[in-house]
């Protein structure tokens, strides 16, 4: 099934209406679809590279909406369904300081999760249902976005189709490792 969907956004990036198809990808994506929009965004710098720009700002538009989508249905799905559940679990104590916790790190969750192979959509629903202010989140999910998308646009870019293998298999490795060396580098300056 994945196999197919993938196939299926690869095969939009040669519509005549691509743009509207990533930035459709690009929201979905936020909250519910398992393809991330750089498989679309890819063949389309390399086959229009003078538009790259164009292409990533609209990856990081929709996215960022899309985002809003998923912060929306963690805030309001977790109201009608989740906290009954866990209230008659007696859970809802454990939730609550879960919530808490979650919301001290949120900055970095949500950077996390937007640049990294990590889900978007996991954190743009847990942002939600814990209640993160939401302004720290759209500021934060720009940002985690414009990273991402700018990166990869600037990369084919400049160095075309050379660069893509890199692109499909290496730089989500690399956006976790710089993640966990910029985490490891606060923690160094915290506690040593």
């Amino acid at each position: 099934m994945i196999r197919g969907l993938y196939d299926w956004v690869l095969s939009l990036a040669n519509h005549p209406k691509a743009l509207w198809a990533l930035a459709f990808i690009a929201f979905i994506e936020s909250s519910v679809f398992p393809i991330p929009p750089d498989i679309m965004m890819i063949p389309m710098i390399l086959a229009r590279p003078n538009r790259a720009w164009l292409i990533a700002g609209v990856a990081l538009v929709a996215s960022v909406l899309g985002g809003m989508l998923g912060y929306a249905i963690g805030a309001f799905a977790f109201d009608t369904i989740g906290a009954p559940i866990l209230a008659s679990l007696g859970k809802a104590d454990a939730m609550a300081e879960f919530s808490s916790r979650f919301n001290d790190m949120g900055f970095w969750a949500v950077l996390t999760a937007g640049v990294t192979p990590f889900p978007y959509k996991v954190i743009t629903i847990m942002s939600g249902w814990t209640a993160m202010p939401l302004g720290t989140f759209i500021v934060t999910s720009i940002l985690a976005r414009a990273l991402r998308f700018f990166i990869v646009a600037a990369l084919l870019w400049k160095f075309g189709a050379p660069v893509r293998d890199f692109i499909e298999r290496r730089l989500p490795l690399m956006f976790t490792i710089a993640v966990v060396l910029l985490f490891g580098g606060f923690f160094a300056v915290r506690y040593l």
